[in-house]
């Protein structure tokens, strides 16, 4: 099989980035030092994560005049992500380190006061005119295509400049800004985006790379809806997986977090088995899966060998980004070793995982945060794998409930006046955030914990409600609205979803970036492309499911 070579310096999840490359036929081989870069004919520069700190790991390792000498002589060089951002001169995010500089500019980091940073999400990389024409494909692009972005500071698009240096440019949007998605010259292709996670999409850039094909024909003109540049609406499923009585790790679904049969001997529910359900969630469109080990905080996560397992098997076939949720904490092995949670976190993104999620630690670090006067530690697990990898490779999943109160001076948290009163028409109530999958509540609300965990270094917050779990009523858009309004980060809203409509509600009603779905899904009720397609008739844009590479 043909040869590409790939730079490996801790960048996250490139477990997914091999798994494409194969899926398309071809085989992999790691640089593992500069001097391998000389062998290379096809060099692919991966990246996540921190500007700095990835482009002083390149100097320090000795990477940089190597990768500068490839390109020189012509040889094909892909940068994905901050594999992009190397080839300029500067970043904002860290103005003491020097890029590549083949490329003159500068990122800067988004204006965050009318959207949420990090941009995350399925956004375009459009190189057709803006009317829609036809016209020619930079390696595969098409304008009528969405591809997975996650990152924080861009280039700004100028009309012209990069054009003037010869660079082929193709650009997304996010608010008013435009921003560079992708770009190209000779023999250079980066993008801004993560091919290796935007499905067939994607796969389809990687390929022409790889075949050498810079520019393809377009067949025919795109519709002017399928066109429009932008942030699509995310549609998340969610797999809740724990052992079942039989001691076989299933997908299962809680009302209010209780997982069991209110009959059948009230056994755990099997509702199917976790790599299978990925995949069909993915044919159906979905834009990310979220894996939840309910029971890993009972358990040591590196003897958690099946989680891994089924992250190694869903990586090869799943290509949308994956959530693992459990255990991302500081633990001891079976045989005493200390393990760290960024050990833990750093298992989980070399078995095919994109972002961990942590639960009950975070709220634990919260409360350490607000009692050593809103000092940070440096020490808890958002802080050691957000600075290793970045804040977008650290979801906080939150479960609170409500409290209800008189009045709001009835308690020193902070409160909200519902329109949905009280057992004892009660018109205000408190978040009051849990521990150990809800069974235990702190003394701690909401928008304190999401606040903390924002200056800690976390990148998206999963906003679960424990009294809307598994109620099909919809999600609890007073909660949602509140922590968008505590937060610039992104929120995905969860727990209460049981039809379609309920995603339209909470997009057109809230500012939330994203919603996620379980057990309408896993009961078969309504499919992810029936959510999207209800979506999409409401005016929402949403991306479509793409197969073909």
């Amino acid at each position: 099989m043909p040869t590409v070579h790939l730079l490996d310096y801790v960048a996250g999840n490139v477990r997914s980035l091999v798994n494409a490359i194969e899926k398309l036929g071809w085989t992999v081989e790691w640089i593992k030092t500069p001097d391998d870069v000389a062998k290379a004919e096809k060099l692919i520069l991966p990246g996540v994560g921190h500007f700095g700190h990835c482009l002083s790991q390149f100097t320090r390792a000795g990477y940089t005049e190597p990768i500068l000498e490839h390109i020189k002589v012509g040889k094909p060089f892909m940068g994905i992500c901050v594999g992009l951002q190397a080839l300029f001169g500067s970043s904002e995010e860290d103005v003491n380190v020097q890029g590549f500089g083949l490329i003159k500019g500068k990122l800067v980091k988004f204006n965050d006061a009318d959207k949420s940073v990090p941009h995350i999400g399925w956004n375009s990389a459009n190189t057709s005119s803006k009317d829609g024409v036809a016209g020619d494909s930079l390696y595969g692009l098409r304008p009528d295509s969405k591809y997975y972005y996650v990152h924080s500071y861009a280039v700004p698009y100028k009309p012209g400049v990069l054009e003037q240096q010869g660079w082929s440019v193709a650009t997304a949007r996010y608010g008013n800004e435009e921003f560079v998605g992708a770009i190209a010259k000779d023999n250079i292709l980066a993008t801004q985006f993560h091919p290796e996670k935007s499905g067939a999409a994607g796969l389809r850039v990687i390929k022409a790379f790889l075949e050498g094909q810079k520019t393809v024909q377009l067949s025919s003109q795109p519709s002017a809806s399928s066109t429009k540049e932008g942030l699509t609406r995310r549609v998340i499923a969610c797999l809740d997986v724990r052992t079942n009585d039989q001691g076989d790790l299933v997908v299962t679904k809680g009302d209010q977090y209780d997982v069991r049969e209110k009959t059948s001997g009230g056994n755990v529910r099997n509702l199917g088995k976790p790599v299978e359900m990925a995949q069909k969630y993915y044919e159906q469109g979905a834009d990310e899966v979220t894996f939840l080990n309910i029971t890993s905080f009972r358990n040591c996560p590196i003897a958690d060998l099946p989680m891994l397992e089924i992250l190694r098997r869903t990586s090869e076939t799943v290509f949308v980004p994956l959530t693992i949720g459990g255990g991302i904490r500081d633990t001891v092995d079976a045989d005493g070793t200390k393990v760290s949670a960024l050990d833990v976190a750093t298992l989980y993104f070399k078995s095919g995982a994109d972002k961990v999620s942590i639960g009950s630690d975070a709220v634990t670090a919260a409360e350490q945060y607000y009692a050593n006067d809103s000092k940070l530690s440096g020490t808890t697990a958002i802080e050691t794998i957000s600075k290793a990898y970045g804040n977008q490779a650290v979801v906080v999943s939150i479960d609170p409930k409500r409290v209800y109160v008189a009045g709001a001076d009835a308690t020193p948290h902070h409160t909200l006046q519902t329109a949905f009163p009280g057992p004892n028409g009660e018109k205000h109530c408190w978040y009051q955030c849990t521990i150990k999958g809800g069974r235990e509540g702190r003394d701690l609300d909401v928008r304190q914990l999401v606040q903390a965990v924002e200056t800690m270094g976390c990148g998206e917050i999963l906003l679960n409600c424990i009294d809307k779990d598994g109620s099909n009523s919809g999600f609890d858009l007073e909660l949602i609205n509140d922590v968008k309004q505590a937060v610039n980060i992104p929120v995905i809203a969860s727990s209460g979803a049981g039809v379609p409509e309920h995603f339209a509600e909470v997009f057109e009603r809230t500012p939330t970036d994203a919603a996620l779905g379980a057990g309408m899904f896993h009961r078969g009720e309504y499919t992810v492309k029936q959510v999207k397609e209800h979506l999409q008739e409401k005016g929402l844009m949403v991306r479509r499911f793409e197969d073909e590479i």
